[in-house]
Order: structure tokens, then C-alpha cells, then sequence
């Protein structure tokens, strides 16, 4: 894996893991923790770029979804 690439994955890592631990709900949180490293730790040995371009966008996606869950409910007056 190319250097610019392992930091990237390495980010996104980092990213889907702050987000989670946001959840506030014990339950959801420690599943989305043990989701993001499960997923990293199956496809940590993984050399075909075009198949860790694809993980990464994918992860990209569920990124934005961690965050779009975590956003806390605005309570109007």
C-alpha cells in the first residue's frame, strides 16, 4: 500500500472512531466501535489498490452516515 494511501485509511480510521464514540446510547456506540475496527482488521492485509480505493470510499460513506446519526436532536421551544 502506497504511503499517501496508508495515511489516508489511517485517517479515516482514526475519523469513523471519533465519531463513534459520540453515540450516545452505550449499546450503539460500542457496536459501531467493534463494526470499524472488525472491518479495518479484516481487510488490514488487503494489497489490490483498486479494492482499497473502493474499502475507502466505502468507508467515506459510512463515515458520513456515523456523523448524519450522532448529530444530537435540536429541541425547539
Amino acid at each position: 500500500m502506497a504511503a499517501a494511501v496508508r495515511s489516508q485509511v489511517i485517517s479515516l480510521y482514526r475519523m469513523m472512531l471519533t465519531e463513534s464514540k459520540k453515540f450516545p446510547s452505550y449499546n450503539y456506540r460500542t457496536y459501531a466501535l467493534r463494526r470499524v475496527r472488525d472491518a479495518f482488521r479484516a481487510n488490514g492485509a488487503l494489497e489490490d489498490p483498486r479494492a482499497v480505493e473502493r474499502l475507502v470510499v466505502e468507508g467515506q460513506q459510512t463515515l458520513a452516515l456515523i456523523k448524519r446519526q450522532v448529530i444530537p436532536a435540536v429541541v425547539s421551544d
